[in-house]
């Protein structure tokens, strides 16, 4: 698709005249030309989705008197329907809130754990050989837990009843609505992998998902009206019983009865036992702003730690797009990921040491691992001295100056391609991400959960919200996350601009399954970066350079001027998405 290999053409060097005034608002007249769209602007409220119609549905609820957090759930279950291809109540939820009432940002882990009755050994078995856990089939699911966080988010920060919250997605299931275009491409590849898997077997556990997702035995096309009315009754049951009907009521037995059929391991148990849990997040500085993002089992701690790293370099006199500029970020991530893969995990299973790795010292140190013009060819871990994925990411924020970054995901595509009976969602397939390895952090283990990869972001100055803000997409997140502040605080972009720059993605470093480092690994670069920088990159030994793929994530992000409070929303122009206000 022309989308996904040649958007971006001209636009490497967006924000490459620094802009004037406050960051974050850019000048895009420095130039004597408009670099991109603009970002949308509203007093009162504002939503950034990957669907321009769960835009909407988030805006309603704004105006009807509704919370952010009210929104964000009605916006959930909206995409949940809408973008069955990222997101739905089958998988996990990550949310940071900044709370005006209390003045702090609050986070919220809403990730579910694997099997209590399944161990290590019998996992082994099952896998008969294979050396990690496939997407597709029983082996990868684990508990969902965004229906929990939505009651736990709601009864910290709702205002209206959760019926009301549901009401729009109930009618949209019931009635249809037109699939939207990228949804459409990435809907029709999603089903033909599960068509694969049905031929070589799994012919029980995907009939649900045919029927449910399939029209006349096709995937929707774009512009063709879906309907979901399983859905429609689930979400129903969820208004009507509240998160114990999930859990602990008729749709947890019918979990329980489809799973034992289809020979899963999930069982009753595994969903009454299930609970989020609030988290403080992690914070650094850079450059006089402060990053907030939450700690394991989820990688935000990543783009924490590279922009520790980075912080010592001067990126804006490099310039935006520049190949040094590249360079330094793509070698900063590398010695990340070593770390993300050798430290992130389960907290309630190990321990992650991060006030170390967030430490100025080990940053300073691994910095210095780092040379300007030639890329590292041997790297691992620090010492402490004591894959791609579908994801939906939105942001809503309220007249009350409530500001929600909500990111959530089944995982690798739809899913495990696993829908029971009646339902009308499918179970995320996160469970893939677990090691093997026995001693491993992130080792698979009953009642644990996996190492993940979505990851919700924040940013303030001077103790005051500025940003809420997410890039989806597996390991491009950490990656995306440094791209877009750096577009903003180093190189003076607004906030529709840093997320339109053209961007780069590194694949090949050693990960939390176990899986080795491939050497320098592999850089993927967008259309718009530069013939320049491509050549400084290669002759500093990235020689691994290929075209776009399609894998730089979706942006969205909401900016509060923190002196008028209007908000500014972007939306990813890769995707569907949409940003509103009133």
């Amino acid at each position: 698709m022309k989308r996904f290999v040649a958007l971006f053409l001209g636009l490497a060097m967006i924000g490459s005249a620094s802009a004037q005034g406050e960051v974050g608002r850019g000048d895009r007249f420095a130039g004597s030309q408009f670099a991109t769209r603009s970002p949308v602007i509203a007093a009162h409220g504002m939503a950034a989705t990957a669907q321009p119609l769960a835009t909407q549905i988030g805006i309603d609820i704004l105006k009807k008197g509704g919370s952010a957090i009210d929104a964000a759930i009605a916006i959930n279950a909206a995409l949940g329907l809408m973008e069955p291809v990222a997101c739905g109540i089958g998988g996990d939820l990550f949310a940071i809130v900044w709370d005006p009432k209390t003045k702090k940002l609050y986070g919220i882990n809403g990730s579910g754990r694997s099997a209590k009755g399944r161990d290590l050994p019998a996992l082994l078995a099952k896998l008969e050989g294979r050396g990690s856990i496939p997407p597709h089939g029983s082996l990868s699911v684990t508990v969902p837990g965004t229906v929990d966080a939505w009651f736990e988010l709601h009864a910290k920060f709702g205002k209206l009843p959760i019926a009301d919250d549901l009401a729009s997605a109930i009618r949209y299931a019931r009635e249809g609505f037109p699939v939207t275009q990228v949804i459409a491409y990435y809907w029709n590849r999603n089903m033909a992998a599960f068509e694969k898997s049905h031929a070589s077997g799994m012919l029980e556990e995907i009939a649900n998902a045919r029927t449910t997702y399939l029209m006349s035995g096709a995937a929707p096309k774009e512009g063709e009206i879906f309907k979901n009315p399983d859905l429609a009754t689930t979400y129903e049951k969820i208004a009507r019983g509240g998160r114990d009907a999930y859990y602990k009521g008729e749709i947890a037995r019918t979990i329980d009865a489809y799973m034992k059929r289809i020979g899963a391991d999930l069982r009753y148990e595994d969903f009454a036992s299930h609970k989020s849990e609030w988290v403080e997040p992690a914070t650094v500085g850079y450059r006089g702003y402060t990053v907030a993002e939450l700690p394991p089992n989820g990688q935000g701690v990543a783009a924490l730690q590279m922009l520790k790293i980075l912080e010592g370099f001067d990126l804006k006199s490099l310039g935006a797009g520049s190949g040094k500029a590249m360079h330094l970020m793509i070698e900063a991530k590398r010695l990340v990921y070593e770390d993300l893969a050798r430290y992130y995990a389960d907290p309630d299973f190990y321990k992650t040491p991060l006030n170390w790795l967030l430490s100025d010292a080990y940053a300073a140190e691994r910095r210095a691992l780092i040379k300007p013009d030639r890329a590292l060819t041997e790297i691992g871990p620090g010492e402490p001295k004591l894959k791609d994925s579908d994801t939906t990411y939105f942001t809503v924020a309220d007249k009350d100056g409530m500001m929600v970054s909500l990111i959530q995901s089944n995982y690798r595509g739809m899913g495990s391609g696993l829908v029971a009976d009646g339902l009308g969602f499918m179970f995320q397939d996160r469970g893939e991400l677990f090691a093997l390895t026995p001693g491993h952090p992130n080792v698979y283990a009953p009642g644990k959960r996996p190492f993940h990869t979505i990851i919700p972001g924040f940013l303030l100055k001077g103790g005051a919200p500025l940003m809420s803000f997410g890039v989806m997409g597996g390991d491009m997140q950490p990656q995306g996350h440094v791209q877009v502040l750096t577009n903003i605080i180093d190189f003076g972009m607004n906030l529709q601009e840093a997320g339109d720059a053209a961007r780069w993605r590194h694949y090949g470093s050693s990960d939390a399954t176990g899986e080795a480092r491939e050497g320098v690994g592999t850089v993927t670069l967008e259309t718009g970066i530069s013939e320049d920088a491509r050549k400084f990159l290669t002759t500093a030994g990235h020689t691994k350079l290929v075209g776009p793929d399609g894998s730089f994530g979706g942006y969205q992000a909401i900016w509060r001027d923190p002196k008028t409070h209007v908000y500014f929303g972007a939306s990813e122009m890769r995707k569907d998405g949409a940003a509103g206000g009133y």
